[in-house]
């Protein structure tokens, strides 16, 4: 399985995400500190008021950030001498408390002063975006390779540990059920994403995922393949056969044969079972990367009809 990127899993300890600083720890916990992840540097006083208030403001975005970015706290009453150089430097620390933000070993943003909550949030977040998201979507990317190649539990196990440092990770919640699914664990595949977060519950991930597990329920009760096609060559105007063909085909990994039966359907009668060709189609195509040329012409050939 990957290892992943540098972000801290659910409970990871405040001491691994906000630190105190010192003149000794300053190069290990920033300037190297900052090339994995950003690090935010709070320079305050244990006289100063405004300190007081952005501290713990801060701390508990840098702990909502999970791991994304770090924090470290440095006295400037204790760590005079580093307030000092740093200031040599053209960090303007003659007030306080100073927000300092370091990335790749160097400074790239700051504040001065008490701001509200969602400003310091929209700070951490540019940090975020900044830094990428850790190698979350090349590991996203390799499980996916391990699922369409069969390693099914390699897979399972890589968007598992994704989750685990981004819990509303629409595409790692996706593979994870698609993995499911591919092991035959429907109830598993679909318990997972009724409890997805609300942030992605609408995700176009995860209706993808809901609608792979809305066909693999189908396949279980599909009709046999060859007595289907007979049926259907036999009675051509009987369109519950030509369904459950549709059904059958795509059961069968026929897709790109299971659509074009259903176009046929909805051709001889779009109302048919309350619309039943065209909510399933769009049932296959949902399924389906919007990439792929079997969902794209079906999509087109579709619209044709409808705007006819």
């Amino acid at each position: 399985m990957l290892e992943l990127g540098q972000s801290q899993p659910n409970g990871a300890a405040a001491g691994d995400l906000i630190k105190d600083g010192t003149e000794a720890t300053f190069m290990a916990d920033v300037i190297e500190g900052s090339r994995e992840v950003p690090v935010i540097v709070d320079f305050w006083a244990t006289w100063c008021g405004p300190c007081k208030t952005l501290g713990p403001m801060l701390e508990a975005a840098v702990t909502a950030a999970r791991g994304k970015v770090r924090m470290v706290k440095i006295d400037v009453d204790k760590e005079q001498r580093l307030a000092g150089a740093l200031a040599q430097q053209g960090l303007p620390l003659q007030s306080i408390p100073t927000v300092v933000a370091f990335f790749e070993g160097r400074p790239v943003d700051m504040f001065q002063g008490a701001i509200p909550q969602g400003q310091i949030t929209e700070f951490i977040n540019k940090l975020v975006s900044l830094a990428g998201d850790g190698g979350l979507s090349e590991a996203v990317e390799a499980a996916e390779q391990m699922l369409a190649e069969g390693a099914v539990t390699d897979a399972a196990q890589t968007f598992a540990a994704i989750l685990g440092e981004e819990p509303e990770h629409a595409g790692a919640m996706s593979g994870l059920a698609r993995a499911h699914v591919a092991m035959g664990q429907l109830d598993q595949a679909e318990a997972l994403l009724n409890n997805a977060p609300a942030k992605i519950a609408s995700a176009p991930e995860i209706e993808a995922a809901r609608a792979q597990i809305a066909l693999a329920r189908q396949a279980e009760n599909a009709g046999p393949l060859t007595e289907l096609a007979a049926a259907v060559e036999a009675d051509p105007a009987n369109l519950q056969v030509r369904f459950d063909y549709a059904q059958a085909l795509h059961a069968a990994g026929k897709v790109e044969e299971a659509v074009e039966e259903l176009l046929e359907l909805f051709r001889r009668d779009r109302e048919w079972n309350e619309g039943a060709a065209k909510t399933q189609l769009f049932t296959i195509f949902d399924a389906l990367k919007p990439t792929d040329p079997i969902a794209q012409k079906g999509r087109r050939r579709l619209s044709s009809m409808i705007f006819a």
